[in-house]
C-alpha cells in the first residue's frame, strides 16, 4: 500500500492553508517549520500500558492497524477541555476508520481525575496514563498543543499533523490521506467577514447560572460565508448557528453558551472555521462565576 502520495511540498502548502492567518502572520512559519521537521519523521513508540478506564490492562495490537492518529496530552493546563472525549468517540465511529488505531498518551497530573474524566464520558476505548512523559522524552514534541497529534503510517512515520477534532480542515486532510491519499486541487471561494466583537465580558453572576451571549458575523466579501466549523477551549462552552451560506452583505449569529464547572474567573475562545483568508475567526468570552 501506497501511503505517500502527497509530496513534500503539496502537503506543506495544504498544512499552511490549514494553519496561517495570513502570509506575514507567525503561524505560517510555525507551520512551516514544524511541517518541515515532523512529516515523513518516525515517531518513537516506547513500551507502553493500554488500560481501559485506568483499571482494565488489555492487549492491544495497534501495530496490525493501517494508520494510527497518535494523541499526545500534556500535563499542562485542562486535560478534560484538550482531549474532548465526545468528538473522539463520534469520529471513531465513523466506517473509514475502521482501519485505524487511536494511539492516547495522556500525561496527567492525577490519575484519579483522569479515571473520573474517562468515567463521566463513558471512554471505554484503551488509553496510556504517561505519567513520566515518556512517549515525549522520546520524541520532544513542538511545544503549541495544536502539533500534539499526528496521523501515522504503519511504520509510524507521520504523514499529517494536527488535530481533527479542534480543527474540521486538519480532519478533512486525515479522511483524505486514509481514503488513499489522493490529492485533489482544493477551490475555495473566499468571502471576508466583519466581526461585531471579538471579545464580550459576560460580567459577574452566580455560578449555576447557564449563561448566553452573541456574535455576530457579516458577510463583506464576494461569495458566500460558510461556516466548516466551531471548536471551543473548554467543553463547558458551546456554540449554535445556522448552518445555512451566508449571502453578501447578510449577518449570521453565534450563539454562545456557558455553564461554569465552579466558582471562579473564566477566559474562553471559541475558533470559528469558514471560507475567509484568516480563517479560523477567533472570539473571546470572560466574566467571574462566583458563589
Amino acid at each position: 500500500m501506497n501511503v505517500h502520495k502527497f509530496s513534500v511540498l503539496g502537503v506543506i502548502a495544504l498544512f499552511l492553508l490549514l494553519f496561517c492567518a495570513s502570509c506575514v502572520d507567525n503561524r505560517e512559519r510555525t507551520a512551516r517549520e514544524n511541517v518541515n521537521k515532523w512529516l515523513g519523521k518516525e515517531i518513537l513508540l516506547p513500551h507502553a500500558v493500554f488500560t481501559k478506564m485506568l483499571s482494565d490492562t488489555v492487549d492491544f495490537p495497534y501495530q496490525q492497524s493501517d494508520y494510527k492518529i497518535l494523541v499526545y496530552v500534556d500535563s499542562l493546563g485542562c486535560t478534560e477541555c484538550k482531549l474532548k472525549l465526545d468528538d473522539w468517540k463520534m469520529m471513531m465511529q465513523e466506517e473509514i476508520m475502521n482501519n485505524v488505531a487511536f494511539l492516547f498518551f495522556i500525561q496527567g497530573k492525577s490519575e484519579s481525575d483522569l479515571k473520573q474524566t474517562l468515567s463521566r464520558h463513558n471512554f471505554r476505548y484503551p488509553i496510556c496514563f504517561d505519567k513520566s512523559g515518556s512517549l515525549n522524552k522520546h520524541n520532544q514534541f513542538p511545544k503549541e498543543g495544536a502539533y500534539h497529534t499526528f496521523l501515522l503510517d504503519q511504520g509510524n512515520k507521520v504523514l499529517a499533523i494536527g488535530n481533527p477534532i479542534h480543527n474540521p480542515r486538519v480532519k478533512a486532510l486525515y479522511m483524505k490521506i486514509i481514503r488513499g491519499g489522493k490529492q485533489e486541487k482544493e477551490q475555495r471561494n473566499l468571502t471576508r467577514v466583519a466581526v461585531e466583537k471579538t471579545s464580550l465580558d459576560l460580567g459577574t453572576f452566580p455560578w449555576q447560572e447557564e449563561q448566553k451571549t452573541l456574535f455576530t458575523l457579516k458577510n463583506v466579501g464576494e461569495h458566500p460565508l460558510i461556516i466548516e466549523g466551531t471548536t471551543t477551549s473548554c467543553d463547558c462552552t458551546t456554540v449554535s448557528y445556522s448552518k445555512e451560506p451566508v449571502a453578501l452583505g447578510d449577518e449570521v449569529k453565534l450563539e454562545v453558551v456557558y455553564k461554569a464547572e465552579k466558582p471562579e474567573p473564566f477566559y474562553r475562545t471559541i475558533s470559528v472555521y469558514c471560507n475567509t483568508p484568516d480563517a479560523p475567526i477567533e472570539l473571546e468570552i470572560s466574566g467571574s462565576a462566583v458563589e
